[in-house]
């Protein structure tokens, strides 16, 4: 039915008076309209019904929206349209799809909405499926399409589609359109083809400053500084975006310095004002270099430009005093800013601040005070608690979490495995791993290698390379440098370096932790010549320098096969002076191989280093003692006592039921006390009929042979270890852990151990693990 020229023009009024309302987003202006119209009698007007479908649709009132749709009688493609944008702008995919089945014509607008409300909601592969079906259904793509398409593609960076896409842009005459060159060139950059995002660059003969910036953004982010600088000075006109990419490329390269000198720069030479990505990247590399002093020139600077500092500003100004050693200017900052809606971000800042300086208590108190705390502020607390040594408290924590707060992500997982690797709990690692795999977080590269390590520093180490079996085809560096570090701890040298070299054979590149495992497995297992091949290697092929760990090896290598004259030729020729380690690792064989003159100048040079390492005192009268010199054993002591040094207590531990029971030498502070005795009286009396010998040379005193045995069966993973016997079922394995090294007495002894009572014993000590089963031990008496 024909509207009168009176009608038509109502309509008209109507409809100019709704694109003005719409600018306000103001639901009740629609409404207020939409029943004038209907008392004017011009709710069949199809072209104002769709303005108004389209302003309930773009106030956010769907509902509203799609009444409207299902009340109109006649509705032609661009009714469908608004519809069906405005649901899948809003997520709402299932009704989107059942609006786009239904549609009787669909038309490049319909599939356009489609990939959209896909790209806009992140997911990515649904936008280039729709535009693969849009394709087959031959539909022309339009350049709205294709930037949108091409922002999925390198999302997912997605080169070979992202390739044909291209050849689509090209057919249909589309590359000339600097939106779709733009996104082509976005597109290469983060699919990782700089190359062809330069091809695209230089073919195109009218730029605008977006393209620039894509390309300064993708060399600065390719870490190709040269090169961004080169088309930055080049750049005909420059927006905030431009100053932004480069200054945010500086610091996400980690040149905190010259992202500020380029932000000097920008305030001197432009007229372009610093926005919010600006000043957070700048507080940022502040932040980085913890430097308080350029970041509160900063802050002056956001007052005097009177930019707002909220959102990403206030969380980097509270990051950077947080990291600057300013935390209780932050937590002014957090203070003044509580009555408006902070974002948690800038509490888990905060909270870093405190738990950076190991200031526990005012970071757990910001933490309660927190509302709606979100995952990362949680995980915040619990590596906090972990990195300070509280895992005690992590793990209270984390049981809290579990019941009240956020699911745990991977970062949350990976630090309470860290802390069950901490306490050797295989008990608590098993719960978190039981709980990665229910929430599809083992697959996670962090997860999986804390898995591998707890599970390794736990004893198994059967079910370290059962997760890495698992994840070992994603060729990450860190999986397999885990792995063949675990591997080298429990003995299992020629594994770990079979490992290695499948690592290799399969393009996966070494870093210098993967040699300090390949070496450390040589060490445990004599092979000195392959040690040194490997060490030549490691420089020549994969020209990786030498680090002090990499010496230490090297000289842990020669000592523990008894070539101590090599050991100390080696010291002589390092390029670098010999650390802590080295000289303690010297020392270590030293008192192994009874070499009392070289044990003598390695302490002397770690004591030089190091005054209060009693460990260096204890080795060395040691060495004395198992000499028989024990005038030089006695005077060595004595200096060890007059320079007020205090020797470190030897205690074993092992869980039962998820508790830790401590065990030092003679112990008699168990409640089970006698049992224990009892039972290793019991042990020491069968292993003897075996055909144990004592080794009473293990104790370095000059005492009577009883005496010495009795000190001998009552030593601290002894103890452990008969507890464990009477506190577990039979056939279950006992794993023991050790704060020092395991001596040679309890080593021999062990054996016999674990072949009457047919069970598996392993040892963790400072060093390695032992597993201890049918009578031999794993590292086949070489430690």
């Amino acid at each position: 039915m024909k509207m009168s020229s009176n009608e038509a023009s109502m309509a008209d009024f109507f409809a100019a008076h709704l694109q003005t309302s719409l600018k306000s987003k103001d639901p009740y202006a629609g409404k207020s309209i939409h029943a004038r119209v209907i008392k004017s009698r011009l709710h069949s007007a199809m072209f104002l019904m769709n303005n108004l479908i389209n302003y309930y649709a773009k106030t956010g009132l769907i509902s509203d929206s799609h009444k409207l749709f299902d009340e109109m009688p006649l509705r032609n493609a661009f009714t469908w349209n608004i519809i069906l944008s405005a649901y899948m702008k809003n997520g709402k995919f299932e009704m989107g799809h059942k609006l786009f089945d239904e549609m009787p014509d669909r038309d490049s607008v319909s599939w356009t909405a489609m990939i959209v409300g896909y790209n806009q909601m992140g997911r990515f592969g649904n936008a280039v499926s729709m535009f693969v079906r849009m394709v087959s259904a031959n539909i022309a793509p339009t350049q709205f399409t294709f930037t949108n398409v091409l922002a999925s593609v390198a999302a997912m960076e997605g080169l070979d589609v992202g390739r044909k896409v291209h050849s689509f842009v090209v057919k249909l005459g589309l590359s000339s359109y600097i939106p779709v060159a733009n996104s082509l060139v976005n597109m290469y950059g983060k699919s990782g083809d700089s190359n062809t995002a330069k091809v695209v660059f230089d073919r195109m003969k009218l730029r605008s400053v977006s393209s620039w910036n894509a390309m300064v953004s993708l060399n600065m982010q390719s870490g190709c500084v040269d090169a961004a600088m080169s088309l930055f000075e080049q750049m005909p006109e420059r927006d905030v975006v431009s100053w932004n990419a480069v200054i945010a490329g500086y610091n996400q390269l980690g040149f905190y310095g010259e992202a500020l000198v380029f932000f000097s720069r920008m305030l001197k030479e432009s007229s372009v004002k610093p926005d919010h990505f600006t000043v957070a990247s700048v507080l940022s590399a502040c932040a980085n270099l913890g430097v308080m002093r350029h970041g509160k020139e900063i802050h002056a600077q956001v007052i005097r430009i009177g930019l707002d500092a909220n959102g990403p500003v206030l969380n980097a100004l509270i990051s950077m005093y947080s990291k600057s050693s300013g935390v209780e200017i932050a937590r002014k900052i957090v203070e003044k800013c509580l009555t408006t809606n902070l974002n948690v971000i800038s509490f888990t800042a905060l909270l870093e601040g405190y738990l950076k300086l190991g200031d526990i208590k005012p970071a757990r108190k910001i933490f309660d005070s927190t509302k709606d705390k979100d995952v990362v502020a949680w995980t915040a607390m619990i590596v906090g608690y972990v990195q300070n040594g509280f895992n005690m408290d992590a793990l209270e924590l984390f049981r809290e979490m579990l019941n009240y707060g956020p699911k745990p992500n991977y970062y949350t997982l990976a630090a309470m495995l860290s802390v069950s690797a901490s306490l050797a709990s295989m008990d608590y690692g098993k719960q978190i791993h039981a709980r990665a795999l229910r929430s599809g977080e083992e697959s996670s590269v962090s997860v999986s290698n804390a898995l591998i390590t707890m599970y390794a520093k736990a004893g198994s180490i059967e079910n370290s390379m059962r997760v890495f079996n698992r994840i070992h085809w994603n060729r990450e560096t860190v999986s397999w440098t885990s792995m063949i570090i675990s591997l080298a701890q429990h003995g299992h040298g020629e594994e770990a370096i079979k490992l290695f070299e499948r690592m290799l054979d399969l393009g996966v590149n070494p870093d210098h932790i993967t040699y300090v495992g390949v070496l450390s497995a040589c060490t445990h297992a004599g092979l000195v010549q392959q040690g040194q091949k490997y060490f030549t290697t490691m420089q020549s092929l994969h020209k990786i320098e030498p680090t002090p760990s990499h010496y230490a090896c090297m000289i842990d290598l020669f000592g523990r096969a008894g070539l101590l004259q090599e050991a100390q030729d080696f010291i002589e020729k390092m390029p670098i002076e010999p650390d802590i380690i080295s000289w303690g690792s010297l020392l270590s064989s030293c008192k192994v191989h009874k070499h009392a003159e070289l044990a003598a100048i390695a302490a002397e040079r770690l004591l030089a280093m190091e005054p209060e390492n009693s460990g260096a005192y204890s080795a060395l009268a040691n060495v004395y003692s198992a000499c028989g010199r024990w005038d030089d054993a006695a005077k060595t002591r004595k200096l060890m006592k007059d320079r007020g040094v205090k020797k470190e207590q030897g205690f074993s531990w092992i869980q039962i039921k998820n508790k830790a029971h401590v065990f030092g030498v003679e112990d008699g502070l168990h409640p089970q006390k006698d049992a224990i005795y009892n039972k290793m009286a019991e042990l020491w009396e069968k292993i003897k009929k075996k055909g144990f010998v004592p080794d009473t040379d293990a104790v370095l005193h000059d005492l009577d042979v009883e005496v010495k045995e009795q000190i001998l069966s009552h030593h601290s993973e002894k103890l452990a270890i008969a507890f464990g016997l009477i506190s577990t079922p039979e056939k279950t394995t006992l794993r023991i852990m050790k704060n020092l090294r395991i001596c040679s007495d309890c080593h021999s002894a062990i054996k016999y151990i674990s072949m009457i009572v047919d069970r598996e014993i392993v040892v963790r000590d400072a060093t390695r693990f032992h597993h201890f089963k049918d009578g031999s031990c794993s590292c086949r008496d070489y430690w």
